[in-house]
């Protein structure tokens, strides 16, 4: 007998993810240091900057359309509704894309190699521990309107072309 989901079963929130890998690479840098030399220039430090304020649009435009809907941003939690419109237009997952500037930018402004090795490692367990689960979850939950949604928004970033005739 198939399981119906009532929620994603996504039971460690994905900024605790992040929080996490991010405070194993600074404990890592203390045991295998790598040098950091780089890090001290003022592009890395703009760049820095730019990803934290990328990460804060898209972050915050992603929370505050779930908070005008009544939706909860909860991973293990029943979603109330699908969202498609605003930041939703442009990913399907924007509060994760911006948990993924944040971390790169922070990444750069303390200058941590380890870090940034990280940064793969931050995308792999959110795609496969938290979107994957997620996915399932809004397929069974919304059906068709997901499916519909998923072909005309990416799943980072970007919207999908419309297929030629």
């Amino acid at each position: 007998m198939k399981i119906h989901p009532t929620h994603a079963a996504v039971y460690i929130p994905p900024p605790v993810i992040g929080i996490l890998i991010f405070l194993l690479s600074i404990g890592i840098q203390k045991y295998f240091p790598i040098g950091h030399h780089l890090f001290h220039s003022t592009i890395l430090i703009i760049t820095g900057w730019l990803f934290i304020i990328i990460a804060l649009s898209f972050g915050m435009s992603g929370i505050f359309r779930f908070l005008r809907t009544n939706n909860t941003v909860e991973t293990f939690k029943a979603a109330s509704s699908l969202q498609t419109t605003g930041i939703y237009t442009i990913s399907r997952n924007p509060m994760y894309v911006g948990l993924v500037c944040l971390y790169t930018g922070l990444s750069l402004l303390i200058g941590n190699w380890w870090t940034v090795i990280f940064i793969a490692v931050f995308i792999f367990i959110l795609q496969e521990y938290v979107i994957r689960r997620e996915e399932r979850y809004l397929r069974y939950a919304f059906g068709e309107q997901y499916i519909s949604y998923t072909r005309r928004v990416r799943r980072w970033i970007g919207r999908k072309k419309k297929a030629s005739r």
